[in-house]
């Protein structure tokens, strides 16, 4: 019996911290589960080193990656997501490209680790977005995502969301 992969989309604005640290994070937890990329409506076009420092920590590969526009993904014939997660606020309230498939989404607002000064509190906001997301997806992953509807997985991640808290 083969497993079912998903497909899921982890959206920021930027495509330099959050979203990278979300689709880091489907991979590994995932363990061939479900396939993860990331992207930005508006993307820096380079990853945050911090966000790749915090993942290495955990031991994390982050060979390949980069920031990329959500444009890549919006294309006829392109990949189909079952998942997509908007992880900062500004991406949950752009009007997003109009995915094929019609995935579940589910908007996982965590504060910005990019923008905190100085370098040390930097860090720590970045392993602070860590643990929220990990929370978030191990808690995602744990349920029976191949016998749920979209309708049943959104409101799921929804609730992932609320009781996982800050």
């Amino acid at each position: 019996m083969t497993q079912q992969t998903f497909n899921v989309l982890v959206l920021c604005t930027g495509n330099s911290a959050r979203s990278i640290l979300g689709e880091a994070l489907f991979n590994h937890l995932g363990r061939g589960r479900v396939r993860a990329f990331s992207a930005g409506s508006k993307p820096t076009g380079r990853v945050n080193p911090t966000a790749l420092e915090t993942l290495e920590k955990h031991g994390i590969a982050v060979s390949d990656a980069r920031s990329k526009s959500w444009d890549e993904f919006a294309v006829p014939g392109g990949l189909t997501f079952d998942f997509i997660f908007t992880v900062c606020d500004n991406a949950a309230n752009e009007a997003c490209p109009v995915w094929p498939g019609h995935p579940a989404t589910a908007h996982w607002g965590i504060p910005d680790p990019a923008h905190v000064e100085p370098s040390e509190a930097k860090h720590e906001a970045f392993e602070t977005a860590y643990r929220q997301l990990k929370r978030r997806v191990e808690a995602f992953l744990a349920l029976p995502l191949e016998t749920m509807t979209a309708e049943k997985a959104k409101a799921a991640a929804q609730r992932i969301h609320m009781e996982a808290g800050q």
